[in-house]
């Protein structure tokens, strides 16, 4: 009906007029009817729409009351359980999973650490490098001496600086090590010395000051290292053997890693010293250092 009294609800249900009357002013109380002497039925989008929007905003509070308190409840947690901060992984297999997450999973940039002999990944298996380089990750890798030395590895860090990897190198690290987004860092707890003793072992440390002091490391080593750079245009100073002559690799190991002969080796170095306009080659690593050569 489009209206009714309490008379009219107590006939057409069969119940008295006290009854009807309390349950009609029942449905205005809740916003389903006008108020009497004759009630009205409202429509359901305007008697629900306001008790709906109010229990929307009280689960909207709710929720943000819940993720407040677990982020302080991680937090508090971390503060008082170090396992929260360090997880550690033990096993190459899973070192080497934990790497590739990592990879997958980075945003913004990777920092790394490659000393020679691996425990987990060689370079060339660091397929994950590629596509992460790909989408926009930047890359920046320090190596070691050494590693250039090994069969492939420069080849494949060639490709990694063609693809947009910065690269570097020093004569030792001190440390493996990998940063992802400056979030998360992966670092071998066991020493060269210790190998073969047992699986490898590696922490996964999370935001802390600890990671905070192992970006530091990273960018202390950083700006000490010296540039590797592929070659470019035939204009362009004979790069990558240069980055290779100045980090202090001997004639016979640039050869090898070039696929040339150490005679070649020693006709490019004296053209380039030519072209610097010296006759030593200690006179070289400054000029090109002076030129911006790398």
């Amino acid at each position: 009906m489009a209206g009714a009294t309490p008379d009219d609800l107590a006939k057409q249900a069969g119940v008295s007029p006290a009854e009807a009357e309390a349950r009609l002013e029942a449905l205005h109380r809740k916003g389903l009817a006008t108020a009497g002497p004759v009630f009205h039925a409202l429509p359901a989008d305007v008697a629900l729409g306001d008790t709906l929007l109010r229990e929307q905003r009280a689960l909207e509070s709710a929720r943000q009351m819940v993720a407040s308190l677990s982020d302080e409840y991680r937090t508090n947690t971390r503060r008082r359980n170090p396992d929260h901060l360090v997880e550690i992984v033990v096993g190459a297999a899973a070192l080497r999973e934990r790497l590739r997450e990592m990879q997958d999973s980075a945003r913004d940039e990777i920092l790394w650490f490659c000393r020679a002999n691996p425990i987990a990944m060689q370079g060339p298996e660091n397929t994950e490098e590629t596509s992460a380089l790909e989408r926009g990750v930047r890359y920046r890798a320090i190596y070691e001496r050494e590693l250039l030395e090994k069969p492939g590895e420069l080849d494949s860090i060639v490709e990694a600086m063609k693809l947009g990897e910065l690269s570097r190198t020093l004569p030792a690290l001190p440390v493996r090590l990998a940063i992802a987004d400056r979030s998360l860092a992966i670092c071998p707890l066991v020493p060269d010395a210790a190998r073969g003793v047992g699986e490898p072992t590696a922490a996964l440390i999370r935001p802390s000051e600890l990671l905070d002091a192992l970006v530091a490391l990273f960018e202390s080593y950083w700006v000490r290292a010296t540039p590797l750079l592929p070659d470019g245009s035939e204009e362009e100073p004979d790069k990558l053997l240069l980055s290779l002559f100045v980090a202090g690799l001997p004639d016979k190991s640039i050869a090898t890693q070039l696929g040339v002969s150490r005679r070649t080796v020693q006709r490019r170095l004296d053209r380039l010293m030519e072209a610097a306009g010296v006759d030593t080659r200690a006179g070289l690593a400054f000029q090109a250092a002076r030129r911006g050569w790398l």
